[in-house]
C-alpha cells in the first residue's frame, strides 16, 4: 500500500523488532525483488542472488558455473549460426521465387511452349545413293539416339553431365560444386549447367549472360524435363549443339572431321567430340589439333572414371592417332553440292524439312576427275605456272556424271566449272564449221590456208606455218586459225552466233570476225554441254544434276522428266562434224587424249596461253577439261592439246573400263577431190569492211606475233554465200534445213577470186 504523500512501502522480511512494529509480522524487502524498484535501480543497486549454503569448498563452487557458462556460449554461437543461415535461406527462397515468378511472367504461356523445328538439311546423294554432301544450317540429318554410335552419349554424359539420368534438370551437386570452383579460383571457369539447360538455351534463348537468362533457362529446363524423356532430350541435344567449323550436330561433325557418319564413330573420335563442346571453335582440330587431342584424354579419362569403358578400352583409345581435319570442306563434290543448292529453289521452292536430293553424279568419275585435276597441277603448276583446273563430263542425256570447279574446294570454293567464264580458243570453232557444213560445205571442202587480213587483224597461225590448199577436215584437225577466219566471214558471224546457241551455249557473244578463234567468254559447263549434241547424233538434252527430291518419308517434291530434247542436227550434219573431229584425236592436236574408244574432240588455247581447254567426246560422254589461272596469268607454252588432253585421257580411260567400244553417230565417208588445187603460194584477200575483233587481238590456238604479208586483192565478197559453185566438191550434198538459215551454195576464197 502508498503512503498519502506517495511514497512506496516495501514490505520486508526483517528481525524482531521490525515484526514487532509491522501489524502481521509480515514484511519484504527490496533484495527479494525479482525486477527491481525504481528508486534501487535509479541508485544503481543491483539484485543479490540468493546465497545457498553447502558442504563444498568455496574455490569449487565458483568454477562450476564458469565451465557450464563456456558450454552454453559455443553452443550458442552454432545455434545462433544455424538460425541465422535458416533465416536467410527463407528469405533468399523468397527472393528467388519473387524473381522466377517476376522473369517467368514476362515469358509466354507455358501451354504455348513447343520444341521449334530442327532448321532442314538438304540431303545430297549421289546416282547409287552414297552421300555426296548435307547442306543446310545444321549440315547434317538428324540421327537417333539408338542410330548413333553408343560411344558419342557416353562420353557427352562423361564430360558435360554425369548425373544426367538422375537430376530433375538442375543438377544442384554440380552447380555447388560449380559455385564453389570459381569462387576459389577467383574467375567464372565452371558453368554447372547441365545437359537439359544447355538444350533450353539452344533452343529459346539468346547467349546472355544475365539473371534474366538464367532464370528463363532454368524455368525451361523443368520444363523440357516434364514434357519429354530423359533420351528424347539427350538425342535432341546431340543433333543440334554446335561442333564446330560450321558443324552442328553428331551427323555434321562426324563428316566434317572423320568423313563418314556418326554411326560409325570409334571411342577415340566420340572423346574429341565430346571435348569440342566446351569451346567448340577454339578446340576444333581443324584449327588447334593439338588441343582438340588433349581435351579428348580428359574425356576418356573421365569414362573410365565413371566405368563407361574399361582399361582396354581406354589404352587403345589414348593410343590412336590425333584426327586431322581441313580447315573447309574438301573434295571436288562440294562443287557440285554448291551448284544443286543453288538450283532448288527453282525446283522445289522454300526447303522446309529435310529432303534428300537424288543427283546424276557418278561419285567414283567424280573421284577420277579430281585426281586427273590434282596430279597435273602438283606434278606441272611451278614448272608451267598454271595453278587451277576444272573438269565437266556430261552423257548424251544431259546428266552431269562428274563436275570438278577447280584444284581444292577447301582453298577455294570458287566453281570454275559453272561460273568463269573464258575465252575458249580454238574449242570454239566446230561451231563456225558446223554453220560452213549447213550452208553445203563438207569435210572435203578445200581452203588456201595463207596469211589473210580481215579489216585491221591479221589472224596467224601457230608458229606462223602455213600448209596451203587443205580440206576443211584437215583445216579442223590442225585447228588452223586462217581456214577459220576465212570461214566466219563466208557464213557470218551473225550465222555462227544462232548455231552456237542453238547448240547449247548460253552466253552472249560478240558479233565479229574473232568470234571464229573463241574470243567471246563461255564457262566449261555450257561449252560442254554444246558438244553432247555431236556425240548423241543431234539432240540437245537438257543439262540437269538434280533426278529426284524427296522428303525423308519418301514424297516426291520434284523429279526430272525430260527426254532426248530437240533435234538440234541433221544426222548428215552430225556424221561430217564427228568425221572431222575424230581427225582431231587421231593426227591432229588432240594426239595425247587418243585411247582405245572412238573419240572426237577439239582443242583450244586463248592468247598467251592464258586458257587451255580440250573438249571431247566418246558415243557414251562428253568431256571438257580446262586449265588456267584465276588472274589470267599466262602459262609457259600450255596448249590445249597438252595438259587438258592428258587429262582428258586419264579420266576418259577410267570412265570407260569395262565398257564395250561404241561407235560415233554418223557414217560420213570421204570422197576423193575432182577439182583443180590452188597454187599454195597464192595470196589472200583483205575484208577491208569486217569488224576489228574486241581488244584488238583475237584468241584461238596461239598465234605468230610477227607481221605476215598479203596482197589485196580485187573482185567482191558474199558474206553469206553466193551462186558461184562450190570449187572443192560437185557432188550432191544434203539441204541444211536445220536452224531456220537459209539454204546457200557454196562460196570459196578461190570463187571471189576467180570472180564466179
Amino acid at each position: 500500500m502508498a503512503k498519502r504523500d506517495g511514497t512506496r512501502i516495501e514490505p520486508t522480511f526483517g528481525g524482531p523488532e521490525e515484526d514487532d512494529r509491522r501489524s502481521g509480522g509480515f514484511s519484504v524487502s527490496e533484495d527479494d525483488r525479482v525486477v527491481p524498484g525504481n528508486a534501487k535501480r535509479k541508485a544503481g543497486t543491483r539484485r543479490k542472488e540468493p546465497q545457498i549454503e553447502d558442504d563444498e569448498p568455496r574455490g569449487r563452487r565458483r568454477r562450476a558455473p564458469k565451465a557450464k557458462k563456456q558450454r552454453r556460449g559455443m553452443f550458442g554461437i552454432f545455434g545462433r549460426l544455424i538460425y541465422w543461415s535458416f533465416v536467410l535461406a527463407i528469405w533468399a527462397g523468397i527472393a528467388g521465387v519473387g524473381i522466377a515468378i517476376y522473369y517467368g511472367a514476362q515469358m509466354p504461356s507455358a501451354t504455348s511452349w513447343s520444341i521449334p523445328d530442327r532448321p532442314p538439311n538438304v540431303k545430297i546423294v549421289s546416282v547409287d545413293g552414297s552421300l555426296v554432301a548435307n547442306r543446310g544450317m545444321t549440315g547434317g540429318e538428324a540421327v537417333g539416339l539408338h542410330e548413333m554410335s553408343p560411344y558419342i552419349p557416353q562420353a557427352v554424359m562423361a564430360i558435360e553431365d554425369r548425373r544426367f539420368y538422375s537430376h530433375f534438370g538442375v543438377d544442384p551437386m554440380g552447380l555447388g560444386r560449380a559455385v564453389l570452383g570459381n569462387l576459389t579460383q577467383g574467375r567464372f571457369n565452371q558453368g554447372g549447367s547441365t545437359l537439359t539447360q544447355q538444350l533450353a538455351k539452344n533452343l529459346f534463348l539468346k547467349p546472355d549472360r544475365t539473371i534474366e537468362r538464367k532464370v528463363q533457362e532454368l524455368l525451361l529446363a523443368f520444363w523440357l524435363e516434364h514434357e519429354h524423356t530423359k533420351d528424347q532430350i539427350l538425342e535432341m541435344y546431340l543433333n543440334r549443339v554446335y561442333f564446330g567449323s560450321g558443324a552442328y550436330g553428331v551427323e555434321a561433325a562426324s563428316r566434317r572431321y572423320f568423313g563418314k557418319s556418326a554411326r560409325d564413330v570409334t571411342l577415340s573420335e566420340a572423346a574429341l567430340l565430346a571435348g569440342l563442346l566446351k569451346a567448340p571453335s577454339r578446340l576444333s582440330p581443324a584449327r588447334d589439333p593439338a588441343a582438340a587431342e588433349a581435351r579428348a584424354q580428359l574425356v576418356l579419362g573421365a569414362m573410365r572414371q565413371e566405368n563407361m569403358i574399361g582399361d582396354q578400352e581406354l589404352t587403345g583409345a589414348m593410343s590412336a592417332p590425333a584426327t586431322r581435319a581441313a580447315a573447309f570442306w574438301t573434295g571436288s563434290e562440294h562443287y557440285v553440292a554448291d551448284r544443286i543448292m543453288e538450283e532448288l529453289p527453282n525446283l522445289i521452292g522454300e526447303v522446309r524439312s529435310d529432303i534428300v536430293v537424288d543427283t546424276t553424279i557418278d561419285l567414283n568419275l567424280q573421284s577420277i576427275a579430281e585426281k586427273s585435276i590434282r596430279k597435273l597441277i602438283d606434278e606441272n603448276g611451278t614448272k608451267l605456272d598454271v595453278s587451277q583446273g576444272a573438269l565437266v563430263s556430261i552423257d548424251n542425256s544431259g546428266a552431269v556424271r562428274a563436275m570438278v570447279g577447280g584444284a581444292d574446294y577447301a582453298t577455294s570454293q570458287f566453281d570454275r566449272a559453272s561460273e568463269a567464264r573464258r575465252q575458249p580458243g580454238s574449242a570454239f570453232k566446230p561451231f563456225v564449221y558446223l554453220a560452213a557444213m549447213e550452208q553445203g560445205r563438207t569435210p572435203d571442202s578445200l581452203r588456201n590456208d595463207a596469211p589473210i587480213k580481215i579489216g585491221k587483224w591479221t589472224p596467224a597461225n601457230y608458229g606462223g606455218k602455213y600448209f596451203g590448199e587443205v580440206t576443211l577436215a584437215t583445216a579442223l584437225a590442225k585447228s588452223l586459225n586462217s581456214v577459220a577466219a576465212q570461214l566466219v566471214m563466208e557464213v557470218g558471224a551473225p550465222t555462227v552466233i544462232e548455231v552456237a546457241h542453238r547448240m547449247g551455249i548460253e552466253s552472249p557473244l560478240q558479233d565479229n570476225a574473232s568470234l571464229a578463234l573463241g574470243t567471246s567468254e563461255v564457262t566449261p559447263l555450257e561449252l560442254t554441254a554444246a558438244y553432247v549434241p555431236f556425240a548423241n547424233g543431234g539432240y540437245r538434252p537438257e543439262v540437269h544434276f538434280v533426278q529426284r527430291v524427296t522428303t525423308t518419308a519418301g514424297e516426291v517434291l520434284y523429279e526430272y522428266t525430260g527426254g532426248g530434247g530437240p533435234r538440234v542436227l541433221r544426222p548428215e550434219i552430225v556424221g561430217m562434224m564427228n568425221a572431222m573431229m575424230a581427225g582431231t584425236v587421231e593426227t591432229g592436236t588432240a594426239r595425247k587424249a587418243a585411247f582405245n574408244w572412238p573419240s572426237a574432240g577439239k582443242t583450244g588455247t586463248s592468247q598467251n596461253s592464258r586458257d587451255a581447254w580440250f573438249v571431247g567426246y566418246t558415243a557414251n560422254l562428253t568431256t571438257t577439261v580446262w586449265f588456267g589461272n584465276d588472274d589470267g596469268k599466262p602459262m609457259k607454252r600450255v596448249t590445249g592439246g597438252a595438259l587438258p588432253a592428258q587429262a582428258w585421257h586419264d579420266f576418259m580411260v577410267a570412265a570407260h573400263e569395262g565398257l564395250p567400244p561404241a561407235p560415233l553417230p554418223g557414217d560420213w565417208k570421204s570422197i576423193p577431190q575432182i577439182d583443180d588445187s590452188i597454187p599454195e603460194s597464192m595470196p589472200m584477200a583483205q575484208f577491208p569492211d569486217a569488224p576489228p575483233p574486241p581488244g584488238g587481238v583475237p584468241a584461238g590456238e596461239p598465234v605468230a606475233s610477227q607481221p605476215v604479208e598479203t596482197v589485196e586483192m580485187g573482185g567482191g565478197f558474199v558474206p553469206q554465200g553466193g551462186d558461184a559453185p562450190t570449187a572443192s566438191v560437185n557432188r550432191p550434198v544434203p539441204q541444211a534445213d536445220v536452224g531456220g538459215q537459209p539454204v546457200r551454195r557454196q562460196t570459196s576464197i578461190l570463187d571471189i577470186i576467180m570472180g564466179n
